[in-house]
């Protein structure tokens, strides 16, 4: 399975790169030039419903202000932005950077830090007074050395338990899980149902399961202790959270191609529950147009996943500004809309996630989002693994692959071994 996940990923690799080379995802490539305007190239994973027509949003109000600038939008879909990732660091390499790349803030961000790719943004920070307006501790995740070298521009929240309301009835659950041993009895439950119990989609969501058990199983201070100096990967506590992993993975279902299909699986009734970040909110809930258009608390529902209540394990997305930028000054321009109050009202509650900002219209966050934004200032924090705050991409591929074997030998032992040498080899 390993060797053809690589061979997977090379292939992906080199038709991206065909593809980039005749265009983007607005059909138009660097080289069509078909009107005066200079176009600036925008680097992302958004491509499906949500986060595409948040993405829209923020580009109505960059070509606003800027009438002289043409956004391209060079999106690349696929695996939580794996393949994006994959092509960037292509592009890095050959020294073709777009102008301006998405990057989760945290450890992934700082890799590219690391490999002198990215300009500081302090001079953006200074003048837009972002200090004033961001979280202290969310500019510490995207600063090296006292700079600043990206402007983040949501908050989303990885570990949500979504579930079907219904089928749970249906299946005796009368109490929402909020243990692992609580979810694993109401999983059995939706099986003698004939029902799929969880519904998950393809590698990368199995890590974004793994994540979330290893929170609910290991408690906060041990899961953030896995990314000190004095991480026990390999002891029994650890065991046990795989373990659980384990059981929770023998009641999904067939994985869907990605998390969409996985999540409709549950919106339509044909699956119980699915552990999944909170843009899966802006997919359920937004219109048939950009998402399924259901009814919260009625078609689907959510909680924290099993054992993490209380803690709210975080991602942000963020746009950066890289050396050699072909349109340097166009992508200051998107990050100033990026980094705008307007620009995150207007992309985030399509998003399904939560701004940046401290200062956001706090009356656009309901539902769902009003939820997230209490939870986000007073829960305690975790970093996603599988979204870049504790791993770097080399760590977080090392992580990828193990879960990969894993889905088809099950064995706790040898995936607890090839997290503990991920670990190991990361430098920890």
């Amino acid at each position: 399975m390993r060797r053809r996940w690589r061979a997977a990923v090379a292939v992906t690799v080199a038709s991206l790169l065909a593809l980039t080379a005749c265009g983007g995802g607005d059909g138009a490539g660097q080289g069509s030039q078909t009107s005066d305007k200079k176009k600036v190239e925008v680097f992302s994973w958004w491509t499906g419903p949500g986060e595409v027509d948040g993405l829209k949003a923020m580009r109505a109000i960059f070509e606003k202000r800027n009438p002289s600038l043409e956004f391209f939008d060079a999106a690349v879909a696929g695996g939580s932005g794996d393949k994006a990732r994959a092509l960037l660091t292509t592009k890095l390499q050959a020294g073709t950077p777009p102008d301006t790349f998405q990057g989760h803030a945290g450890a992934e961000l700082q890799g590219y830090v690391k490999a002198g790719q990215l300009e500081p943004v302090n001079f953006l920070y200074d003048e837009l007074k972002l200090k004033d307006v961001f979280p202290g501790q969310l500019i510490d995740q995207i600063s090296v050395q006292g700079n600043v070298y990206s402007v983040p521009v949501n908050i989303h929240r990885s570990n949500v338990m979504w579930f079907n309301p219904a089928l749970l009835k249906k299946a005796g659950v009368t109490e929402v899980p909020a243990t692992i041993d609580e979810f694993v009895t109401a999983l059995e439950k939706v099986k003698q149902t004939g029902k799929v119990p969880l519904a998950i989609g393809s590698e990368w969501t199995m890590v974004h399961l793994l994540e979330s058990v290893l929170l609910g199983s290991l408690g906060t201070d041990a899961y953030n202790g896995l990314w000190t100096a004095n991480a026990d990967w390999s002891g029994p506590a650890m065991t046990k959270a795989l373990n659980d992993y384990k059981t929770i993975l023998s009641y999904a279902g067939e994985p869907a191609e990605d998390w969409q299909p996985a999540a409709k699986q549950v919106a339509d009734g044909g699956a119980a529950f699915t552990i999944m970040g909170d843009w899966a909110y802006g997919y359920f809930h937004n219109p048939p147009d950009g998402g399924l258009g259901k009814k919260s608390k009625v078609d689907f529902d959510w909680a924290p996943s099993p054992g993490t209540g209380g803690t709210f394990m975080w991602l942000s997305d963020s746009f950066t500004l890289p050396k050699g930028a072909p349109n340097r000054d166009g992508a200051v321009a998107w990050l100033k809309v990026a980094a705008s109050k307007e620009g995150q009202d207007a992309f985030n509650p399509k998003k399904g996630s939560i701004p940046a900002r401290k200062d956001a219209d706090t009356s656009l966050y309901t539902d769902y989002l009003a939820e997230a934004l209490k939870d986000w200032n007073t829960d305690r924090l975790a970093g996603s693994i599988q979204h870049g705050v504790t791993v770097n991409d080399a760590w977080r591929v090392k992580i990828n692959e193990a879960v990969g074997v894993f889905h088809t030998d099950r064995d706790v032992a040898a995936l607890q071994a090839s997290l503990a040498e991920a670990a190991k080899s990361s430098g920890q």
